[in-house]
């Protein structure tokens, strides 16, 4: 299955919202339901909003490959990027609610692993048993079947 821009970014905001969250739980939790610590899910939501300019890019490129597909070395090679982007990003700029000033690189790079082997994971497992007949339809999961002529 190649993917479709509409594909990606579903699959990508309904993995973020699901795996991303239930795995950034511990992290959030660390110090006790009294002192959540939003910070973890604000990464998310910020790794969710990029990430949809990013499948633009993605999409793109994707175009040039032999087979028009997105392997998964290429996934590991994308999220490595992404996840420097946003680590740079939040280090030297930083972003609303993530102050610079309080940003730790080990917690971080631990948080966006997790998350991300999770995503990986249940991309390749859990997606395709939910929604099989979604590879069929350039990976979306919701909406209307194309119309074949």
């Amino acid at each position: 299955m190649t993917p479709t821009l509409i594909g990606r970014w579903q699959s990508r905001i309904f993995l973020f919202a699901t795996i991303g969250v239930l795995f950034s739980l511990p992290f959030a939790l660390s110090s006790g339901v009294e002192h959540i610590q939003w910070v973890y899910f604000w990464v998310l939501l910020y790794l969710s909003i990029f990430g949809l300019g990013w499948d633009i890019l993605y999409n793109y490129l994707q175009k040039f490959l032999w087979d028009h597909d997105w392997p998964g070395v290429l996934i590991l090679i994308s999220s490595i990027v992404e996840a420097t982007f946003l680590a740079l990003l939040i280090n030297f700029v930083g972003l609303p609610n993530i102050p610079k000033d309080n940003f730790s690189l080990p917690l971080y790079v631990i948080h966006y692993t997790v998350v991300w082997v999770a995503i990986y994971c249940s991309s390749w497992v859990v997606m395709r048993l939910l929604f099989p007949r979604a590879r069929f339809r350039g990976g979306a999961w919701i909406g209307p079947w194309p119309k074949v002529n």
